[in-house]
């Protein structure tokens, strides 16, 4: 297959875009730089110039593949707007959507776990009702609604903590508010659960979706179903050698700033059903023992 990637140079991208030309499929990256295309080049895979605002562009390079996965997503951080950034994901899906429309191509979309808390989610459940999370949901619902009008449309939910070296998700700003307070934090007493998924298992998992799974599919990207924000705390402490404290919860903005909304959430998730869709075992090291090897607490301090 010819694919058709979006955020191909990203964290999770680059690594799809590997996991794919090592399967034998041909990529078609979106470069929204110079560096971006040098980088597409350097690894096999042509390049496609345009950013997820160009509307045109990607119905072009969705047009000139025989399948998309999209993964670009603003980074969330303090000066991200997400409303914004969920609008400009919105548009984009249906955009993709569009220019496959009627084709029978694959449209995997990116979303993330953010179901009712306090249970279990599965692929059978919709987003949560919350304000968040259903502005999110929306890309998800803009997405599948292209089931019915021939595209092989799929949504696949990566875990809260897609991790490995390089990481640049919410685990390297722990860390380092964790090396600037003096101590690691978890809210409460830490009984709250995040999912989690190593990038390379995550990667695997976007190549067999684009490969066969069937239209209309929801897949979570879950290598570990519930690991606490003590658990995470106390192995970021281990390596910093600093003590874990329970923040308060009338605290936690305080501690966390940005990042309060997401350490407080309780979401885990199970994904039975997609390691059964697709035959799909993840197999490298989880969240914790990724923390142990050092290498997150190397690339922060740098």
């Amino acid at each position: 297959m010819r694919v058709f990637v979006t955020g191909a140079t990203g964290f999770i991208g680059s690594a799809t875009v590997s996991e794919l030309l090592g399967a034998g499929h041909q990529v078609l990256g979106l470069a929204r730089s110079p560096q971006a295309a040098d980088a597409l080049r350097a690894v096999g895979a042509d390049v496609h110039e345009g950013t997820l605002e160009d509307l045109a562009a990607l119905r072009n390079g969705a047009r000139d593949a025989d399948g998309v996965i999209h993964l670009a997503f603003a980074n969330i951080s303090a000066t991200t707007d997400f409303a914004e950034s969920c609008r400009v994901d919105r548009e984009a899906v249906t955009a993709l959507g569009e220019a496959l429309e009627g084709s029978g191509r694959p449209l995997v979309v990116t979303s993330g776990l953010l179901l009712e808390p306090g249970r279990v989610g599965t692929e059978n459940d919709a987003p949560a009702e919350s304000p968040f999370a259903q502005m999110r949901g929306a890309s998800e619902a803009a997405a599948l609604a292209f089931a019915d009008r021939g595209v092989r449309a799929i949504v696949l939910r990566l875990a809260a903590s897609v991790h490995s070296e390089n990481d640049r998700g919410f685990v390297p700003h722990l860390i380092a508010l964790a090396r600037a307070r003096g101590y690691a934090a978890y809210p409460g007493d830490g009984s709250n659960r995040w999912t989690a998924v190593h990038r390379r298992d995550a990667a695997r998992l976007y190549r067999l979706a684009v490969e066969s799974a069937p239209a209309g599919t929801r897949l979570h990207g879950v290598g570990e179903s519930a690991v606490s924000l003590r658990t995470i705390a106390e192995a970021i402490a281990r390596e910093l050698g600093v003590d874990a404290v329970s923040v308060p919860i009338d605290e936690v903005a305080e501690y966390f700033g940005w990042l309060s909304h997401f350490v407080s959430l309780d979401v885990p998730a199970a994904g039975d059903l997609t390691r059964k869709l697709l035959g799909w075992t993840p197999e490298h090291r989880g969240l914790i023992e990724d923390l142990e090897q050092g290498d997150y607490f190397r690339a922060s301090r740098a």
